[in-house]
C-alpha cells in the first residue's frame, strides 16, 4: 500500500487558506462545503494517504469559530435518493451527518430544506426534525433564476427565503449530496446579511476536480467517471485563463454557473471584484500535497476501472443511465485500461469458470491473491476473506476456521426459521461467527483481532452482490467491485 498524498501538509495548506478568506470578507464567511464531510471513500482510493475524514479533522481547527447549516433538496426527498457508496437514502445520511459532527464537538446550527413545492415528503422531514428541537427553514425555488438577476437579488428572489439565523465567523453550508441547494442557500444569506450591514462573502471548498492538475490528469479524469451519471465533464478555465493567464481545470457546472453567480455576487457586494474566476471562488489545496505521482496517477487508474464496474451494475439494476456506462467506457477506452487491468478480475473469473458457481478474488498487501466460491457453508465473500487472514496467518487453507458445531446451528435456523434456500453464510454471518469462536482459539481470536489488515485491499465478485454483502466489505475498508452479473 504505496503512499502518494501527504495528509499533514494539505491540512495545514488548507487551514491557512481558509483563515485568509474569513479575513477577506470581515470575519463573516458562507463556505460550501462540495464533496462529502465523513468517509470521503473516493479521494482517499485516488489519493492514497488522504484521510477520508480529514474535512471534519479541519472543522475542528475552527470549532469555536465555525458552525454548519446542512441543507437537503425536496426534490431529492421525493425522488428518495441515495447515497450511492453506502446505499443510505439523503435524509438518513443527513440525520447521520448531524449526530456524527455534534459528537466530535462540532456545532450544527440548522437544517434547510431547499427547492420545497409542496412535497410531502419535505412536510414530514421537517416535522420530524422539529420534534428533536432542531431549527429548520424553508427555502423554494428562486423566483427568476437563473436569468432574471434583477429579480433573483431581490426581496421577490433570494430575499423571499426566510434569513437563517447565524452567529460565528465561519458558516460551513455542506449536504448529503449533490444538488442540495448549497449554493443558493449561500447566496440568499450574503442577500440577507448585506441588507442588515453585514459585509459577509462567500467561498467554496474543492476537492475534484484538482485544477492544478492537467485536464486529462488521471485523478481528474477518475472524477468525471465518478459523476458520469451527473454528466459532469472537466474543461479548462477561460474566465482563469484570461484573468490571470494561468491554465487551470474546472468543471462544466461550475463553468456554465460562473457568469451568474459573478453577476448576483456583485449585485449583493455591489462590485466584481472578488472573484475573477470559478476556480478563484475555490478553495483547494489538494493538489500541492500529493507527494507521488506514479502511486497517485496508478491509484487514479484503478478507481477508472471501479467505476466502469459501478455504473456496469448500477445499469443492470436500472440505476444509471446509458449515457453514464457510454461516458464510463470511453474514459477507459481513453486512458488504454480494460477490465482485466484491475488484478483481481480474472482470477476471480476463472475461478467462477472452473467451478460453475459465483466466485471472489481478494489481493493482500504484499499482493497475493487468494480466491473463494459459493459453498454449502459459505458464501464466496465470506470463503475469500477466510481464505486471506488464513494466508496472511500461514493457516492451511484446508482447515475450517469454523467448527460444524458453530456453522450448522446457524445454517439450521436459516433453512427451518426463515425458509431460506440458499443457507450458506454471509460475510457478516461468518464474521460474527468467528468473532463468537474467538475466545476458545487463540489463532481465530489473532485473526479477528487484525481484520484490519485488509484495509485498503482489492476484490472482485463474479457476481452482482446485495448492499449487505457490499457494506460488509466497506467497513473491513476493502474495495469491491461485482461483474454486471445476477446470481
Amino acid at each position: 500500500m504505496q503512499v502518494g498524498f501527504d495528509n499533514k501538509l494539505y491540512l495545514q495548506k488548507q487551514e491557512e487558506n481558509i483563515r485568509k478568506r474569513i479575513d477577506m470578507f470581515h470575519n463573516k464567511l458562507y463556505l460550501e462545503f462540495g464533496g462529502k464531510l465523513f468517509d470521503d471513500l473516493h479521494a482517499a482510493r485516488v489519493l492514497p494517504g488522504y484521510d477520508p475524514n480529514v474535512k471534519t479533522k479541519l472543522l475542528l481547527k475552527f470549532k469555536d469559530q465555525a458552525e454548519i447549516i446542512l441543507c437537503i433538496s425536496a426534490r431529492a426527498l421525493e425522488e428518495r435518493k441515495r447515497r450511492s457508496d453506502f446505499g443510505i437514502t439523503y435524509d438518513v445520511e443527513l440525520l447521520r451527518l448531524m449526530e456524527n459532527l455534534r459528537a466530535l464537538g462540532l456545532t450544527v446550527s440548522n437544517v434547510v430544506i431547499t427547492m420545497f413545492t409542496g412535497q410531502q415528503s419535505a412536510i414530514e422531514l421537517k416535522e420530524k426534525l422539529e420534534r428533536r428541537k432542531e431549527k429548520v427553514y424553508i427555502h423554494k425555488p428562486t423566483k427568476g433564476y437563473p436569468n432574471d438577476v434583477n429579480t433573483i437579488v431581490s426581496d421577490e428572489g433570494y430575499g423571499a427565503n426566510p434569513y437563517v439565523e447565524t452567529t460565528r465567523p465561519l458558516v460551513v453550508v455542506s449536504a448529503p449530496g449533490p444538488g442540495s441547494g448549497k449554493l443558493a442557500t449561500c447566496l440568499s444569506q450574503l442577500y440577507h446579511e448585506y441588507k442588515k450591514g453585514v459585509r459577509a462573502g462567500y467561498a467554496k471548498f474543492e476537492s475534484f476536480p484538482v485544477w492544478n492538475l492537467p485536464l486529462n490528469h488521471p485523478v481528474n479524469i477518475a472524477y468525471e467517471a465518478a459523476t458520469a451519471d451527473l454528466e459532469d465533464f472537466n474543461m479548462i478555465d477561460s474566465f482563469h485563463l484570461n484573468a490571470t493567464g494561468e491554465l487551470a481545470v474546472n468543471y462544466n457546472r461550475d463553468m456554465q454557473v460562473f457568469p451568474v453567480v459573478r453577476n448576483i455576487l456583485s449585485r449583493i457586494l455591489g462590485d466584481d471584484s472578488a472573484y475573477p474566476s470559478p476556480t478563484c471562488m475555490g478553495v483547494n489545496m489538494i493538489g500541492y500535497a500529493i507527494s507521488d505521482q506514479g502511486v497517485v496517477e496508478a491509484a487514479a487508474k484503478q478507481e477508472v476501472i471501479r467505476r466502469y464496474f459501478s455504473v456496469l451494475c448500477d445499469y443492470a439494476q436500472g440505476t444509471a443511465k446509458q449515457s453514464a456506462v457510454d461516458r464510463v467506457t470511453m474514459l477507459m477506452s481513453n486512458m488504454g485500461l480494460s477490465e482485466t487491468d484491475r488484478p483481481i478480475v480474472e482470477p476471480a473469473r476463472k475461478k467462477a469458470l472452473q467451478r460453475g458457481v459465483p466466485a471472489c478474488a481478494l489481493q493482500l498487501p504484499d499482493g497475493s491473491i487468494v480466491r473463494g466460491r459459493n459453498g454449502k457453508a459459505l458464501n464466496a465473500t465470506a470463503a475469500v476473506v477466510f481464505n486471506a487472514m488464513k494466508k496472511h496467518f500461514n493457516v492451511q487453507q484446508k482447515l475450517n476456521l469454523l467448527s460444524p458445531i458453530v456453522i450448522e446451528p446457524i445454517l439450521n435456523m436459516k433453512k427451518e426459521i426463515y425458509g431460506m434456500n440458499n443457507t450458506a453464510l454471509t460475510l457478516s454471518e461468518a464474521l460474527v461467527a468467528l468473532a463468537v469462536s474467538a475466545p476458545t482459539n487463540t489463532t481465530i481470536d489473532e485473526i479477528v483481532k487484525n481484520l484490519d489488515i485488509l484495509q485498503g485491499c482489492e476484490a472482485h465478485s463474479t457476481v452482482m452482490l446485495p448492499q449487505a454483502e457490499l457494506q460488509a466489505f466497506r467497513k473491513l475498508g476493502i474495495n469491491i467491485t461485482c461483474d454486471p452479473v445476477y446470481c
